[in-house]
């Protein structure tokens, strides 16, 4: 890629980070005209007057729920989508996600026994916790018994080691959730997805773990690269394939385990997103990974915006709106490689 198509992609993606941050900040069942964001946020941020004009419920639609939320949208799309792209290069398997090897399953387990058992060790995060803890001990399950089968971890071996795994801790959720009665239905709005009710300190913590993972990311670029082609080709460069594909695994679960403690599950987008960035900035992962974050950002706060204004005053699981779109996605993603591998 030239320098000026390089600057012109990332100017482009900067103003489509603005403008859909702003679009979801502005739209919802009460509208709130651009100039009064910017005038609440020169108000909060550096102290100045707030204009007549702006009403103070404007002040508290922007700064204590659509800003918090819209955001924390764009920092969860952004880590699944890098911890998807680092997946299916680690795997070399375009299919593959931390969806699939048992992340999200193991957040699910994690949530709905601080729900159903009422555990409330760390306040109103403790969900977030629980899930984050149990989403990266089912990655490390999941790595260690599959390196029992293959010390090299073969792509084949971890991504059926983590298909089982996921269908496992999956139907323990459920059976969980059909003895839980009364939590019945908040565990099921948990595990469909929202970012309703989410504050300015999720917004923090899940900047602060998205900035950490992806310096590890980046620093592994050319890692990633090599694994691409393959273990055999990344062996014979001297890399050694199990303990990086063990760190990167375990980088990525910390990310996407993260993202779904936050917000629930919220699938497809560590799939739909990396493709989409691959086919626009091309595969070389210091562009990759934080572009797949930025095209994640994007496509969360869009899906995200779909959820709460479709069906007005209801709002939808931001988990259904992903599904809807990624199921077919992930058709068309599989049937064409089978197709071009004929």
């Amino acid at each position: 890629m030239s320098v000026q198509k390089a600057a012109a992609l990332t100017i482009a993606s900067a103003a489509a980070v603005f403008a859909v941050i702003a679009v979801g900040i502005c739209v919802g069942s009460v509208f709130v005209p651009p100039s009064h964001i910017f005038a609440v946020i020169e108000n909060k941020i550096f102290g100045t007057a707030l204009p007549d004009y702006v009403p103070q419920s404007d002040v508290s639609i922007i700064f204590s729920v659509r800003m918090p939320r819209v955001f924390l949208a764009f920092l969860v799309g952004a880590a699944l989508a890098a911890s998807g792209a680092a997946v299916q290069s680690v795997l070399n398997n375009p299919l593959a996600s931390p969806f699939t090897l048992g992340t999200s399953s193991g957040a699910s387990l994690g949530a709905s026994l601080v729900i159903v058992f009422e555990i409330s060790l760390f306040g109103s995060f403790t969900v977030a916790f629980a899930g984050l803890i149990f989403a990266v001990a089912a990655m490390f399950f999941m790595v260690a018994f599959a390196k029992r089968l293959d010390r090299s971890l073969q792509s084949s071996t971890v991504v059926l080691t983590g298909m089982v795994l996921s269908l496992f801790i999956s139907a323990v959720v459920t059976l969980i959730a059909s003895a839980a009665d009364e939590k019945y239905k908040q565990l099921m709005r948990w595990q469909n997805g929202s970012f309703a009710g989410r504050g300015w300190n999720y917004d923090g913590m899940m900047l602060v773990m998205l900035a950490v993972c992806m310096v590890i990311l980046m620093l592994n670029s050319r890692e990633l690269d090599i694994l691409t082609f393959g273990d055999e080709q990344a062996q014979s460069v001297g890399l050694n394939t199990g303990r990086k594909k063990t760190i990167l695994l375990v980088v990525s679960a910390v990310l996407s385990g993260t993202a779904v403690s936050f917000a629930g599950v919220i699938g497809f987008v560590d799939l739909i997103a990396p493709h989409i960035a691959r086919k626009i900035f091309g595969a070389k992962h210091k562009v990759l990974i934080p572009m797949s974050a930025v095209t994640g950002g994007i496509f969360m706060v869009l899906c995200d915006l779909a959820a709460r204004t479709v069906i007005v005053p209801n709002e939808l699981p931001v988990g259904v709106v992903t599904s809807l779109i990624g199921a077919p996605f992930f058709a068309f993603v599989f049937f064409k490689r089978r197709t071009e591998g004929k």
